[in-house]
């Protein structure tokens, strides 16, 4: 008489679980893209008035163009344009405080990449490539907002769509991860 294997060593139960919990853990990842909001900011900065009315996103976001962090503002972006201005509203009475004593507004990131990925502005701003295209339409923003889903098949998606030696070359690992 065969002995009858032990649960645990049935190769189709096991691959059936490794399944189950690549789905669970799939769908907690998904719904965390999803969901993921626009962090609280020291002060409401409104993009929409910003952009909108004609400043070019690489004015207050300067490294987007030489290096591969857009980086945040500055205190001294910010008060250099608005110590000219009444600060009669809560948004700038905060800004003044901060100016006025010389103190970085301590923004916080809304578009933050994993540890394991090294994304590079400049060689995208290069390439033309609109600050909307992967930061959304921050005109219409009143704060900036994270886009869901924005992971490597995103990325690959607009590799893909590039010329195939480019592709071949964009979409080696090691561009993105080292």
């Amino acid at each position: 008489m065969q002995r009858k294997k032990p649960w645990w060593q049935n190769a189709g139960l096991r691959i059936g679980i490794a399944l189950v919990m690549l789905v669970l853990l799939g769908g907690a990842a998904t719904g965390v893209v999803i969901t993921q909001k626009a962090p609280q900011q020291p002060i409401e900065f409104p993009h929409n008035f910003h952009v909108g009315t004609g400043i070019p996103c690489a004015y207050c976001h300067s490294g987007a163009e030489t290096g591969p962090v857009a980086g945040l503002p500055s205190i001294e972006t910010c008060w250099g344009c608005h110590q000219q201005l009444r600060t009669n509203t809560p948004r700038l009475a905060k800004l003044a405080e901060y100016g006025s004593t010389n103190t970085p507004i301590p923004w916080v990131p809304v578009f933050i990449q994993p540890d394991f990925v090294h994304f590079n502005h400049r060689p995208h701003v290069a390439a033309g490539l609109e600050c909307k295209t992967c930061h959304g339409d921050t005109a219409g923003q009143t704060v900036a907002e994270p886009i869901p889903g924005q992971n490597m098949g995103w990325c690959l998606d607009c590799h893909y769509k590039m010329a195939p030696e480019n592709f071949t070359r964009l979409s080696d690992c090691a561009t993105c991860h080292y």
